[in-house]
């Protein structure tokens, strides 16, 4: 048995009898972080889990159970039942019309009460709906009604619930971006795909790099930089000719854009420790601005990013289709 301490109450977890080691990044680690999570849910949350004695009168939400052969027959509890379901639509007809026939079959939970949120769209959307749900630590659920739907599964009205169950869990983390303009002015926003600067006119770019506060490039000339999480690592970046990265990797991938100086220099994997600080070279004559997702930043003149490790997103994927899967599939295509 595991004894987790929640304030004052406690969870107990059995593992088997096996130790189980739960690295970051990964389907085991989602499970065992999620279980030994504590949210005050009110009281109706703690009658559809069947707590341990020593749990007393806390009231939690766990996630849903399913056995996992790497946990060893990790689940004893009733678990839920997915019944409060959230679906968020974008605004093409097709996510619209799904979204009333899934709402007509299975109900809409408010987000705030909701044990997963399920965003109808592309890929897009689903940035934006994690984007718009990261405080609420729900669990999100994609089906392509878009484009690419590259973290989204195949749309199908029926058996929802079933997929839920069967789901693949995934936790990652965003990266944190800080950028602070000519003017003095500081944004702070967080990036699930990935940070950019890109030059904001016709001139390039001039860029000084430094990783953990030693520079490693004193001047980059070039149309920009990215820095890219394993989860957006198939996105801009595969574009820019940056590296896939698997979801499991520790680490993040910096990447340049059309770099004319040094000619060669094709990035760096950087450790997912790394503090990275990108310094604009004359930025009055050679404007750069910053992207995190979709937050823009004009006439930067510092950029800081590294990952915020604090902040978890859980991403539910179809057995069999996780994001593993995927960003492996996507290095042989």
């Amino acid at each position: 048995m595991i004894s987790w301490p929640f304030s004052s109450c406690t969870r107990n977890v059995a593992l088997g009898s096996s130790s189980t080691t739960v690295p970051g990044n990964s389907r085991v680690s989602s499970l065992a972080i999620k279980i030994l999570r504590c949210r005050a849910r009110g009281c109706a949350a703690s009658s559809r889990v069947a707590l341990a004695p020593e749990a007393g009168n806390c009231k939690a939400w766990w996630t849903r159970a399913r056995r996992r052969p790497t946990l060893g027959g990790l689940w004893g509890e009733t678990p839920l039942a997915w019944d409060r379901i959230h679906f968020a639509a974008s605004d093409a007809a097709d996510a619209q019309a799904a979204r009333r026939d899934l709402v007509r079959r299975y109900g809409q939970t408010p987000p705030a009460d909701a044990d997963v949120i399920v965003a109808l769209g592309g890929d897009g959307f689903m940035l934006h709906t994690l984007h718009d749900t990261i405080h609420l630590k729900t669990p999100v659920y994609g089906m392509n009604r878009g484009t690419v739907g590259f973290l989204m599964n195949d749309y199908a009205e029926d058996g929802l619930r079933e997929r839920l169950e069967a789901a693949e869990h995934y936790v990652i983390h965003p990266l944190k971006m800080r950028a602070t303009t000519v003017h003095g002015l500081t944004t702070e926003s967080l990036a699930i795909n990935e940070v950019s600067l890109l030059r904001a006119t016709y001139q390039a770019s001039r860029l000084r790099i430094l990783v953990d506060g030693k520079e490693r490039l004193p001047m980059l000339i070039c149309d920009g930089i990215i820095v890219a999480t394993p989860a957006g690592s198939t996105a801009y970046n595969l574009s820019a000719h940056g590296p896939i990265l698997p979801i499991e990797a520790e680490m993040m991938a910096l990447t340049p854009v059309a770099a004319f100086r040094p000619r060669r220099w094709r990035g760096a994997l950087l450790p997912r420790s790394a503090h990275v600080t990108i310094e604009v070279l004359d930025p009055a004559k050679r404007p750069v601005l910053a992207v995190a997702d979709s937050t823009e930043v004009r006439q930067v003149a510092t950029v800081e990013v590294a990952f915020h490790n604090a902040v978890e997103i859980e991403l539910m994927f179809d057995n069999g289709h996780g994001l593993s899967e995927r960003l492996l599939r996507e290095q042989f295509s």
